[in-house]
């Protein structure tokens, strides 16, 4: 299928690396592919982040993502837990890097808050939301997968925004109407 454009997007993890890509074709987002990959059989760390680098590379090869949208960190108690998430949060956006594809990262709480418009939801919550936006009907195995592809359906949301179309920041609802007269519709 031909998109206009296609937004990769991962939820790193150092056991299970969600990734989505979604397409986008005249204005809506399409799913094409979403899924975990399963790094636990693997005991050694530097392996396991040669496997992220590989398989992220593969994903873009096979479908030209012009957009890298990933979770930021979230910042726990355990260090050596964040140090390893921190390395394949790096290992995977030096590989979109290694691309030339623009990265942009995305706190928790901003993808829940753009999904679902409540930044403490819960992983159903937001499961539930990408299955009515984008008429989902099987839940993958790993709520890992439903995190990327929240990541990659909330970089669609910030990138089309009317509010970053504009340019300049908006007065109030005056100034977004006279910035955007061409969408104003009369109900009668």
């Amino acid at each position: 299928m031909q998109y206009d454009s296609v937004i990769l997007g991962i939820d790193p993890g150092s056991q299970l690396m969600g990734y989505a890509l979604l397409g986008v074709r005249a204005g809506k987002p399409e799913l094409i592919v979403m899924d975990a990959l399963k790094l636990t059989k693997e005991k050694d760390i530097y392996a396991r982040l040669q496997m992220i680098h590989s398989h992220i590379c593969s994903l873009i090869k096979a479908h030209h993502p012009q957009s890298f949208a990933i979770e930021a960190p979230f910042f726990g108690k355990n260090v050596q837990s964040m140090l390893k998430l921190g390395r394949a949060q790096g290992v995977a956006i030096a590989a979109a890097m290694q691309y030339q594809i623009p990265v942009t990262e995305y706190a928790p709480k901003k993808i829940k808050q753009s999904i679902t418009g409540n930044g403490n939801a819960d992983k159903d919550q937001v499961w539930k939301m990408l299955q009515h936006t984008l008429a989902i009907n099987d839940k993958p195995q790993y709520f890992d997968a439903t995190d990327a592809l929240a990541v990659a359906l909330c970089h669609f949301y910030q990138s089309n925004s009317v509010l970053n179309k504009t340019g300049k920041p908006l007065k109030g609802w005056g100034d977004f109407i006279a910035k955007n007269a061409a969408r104003i519709r009369t109900v009668t």
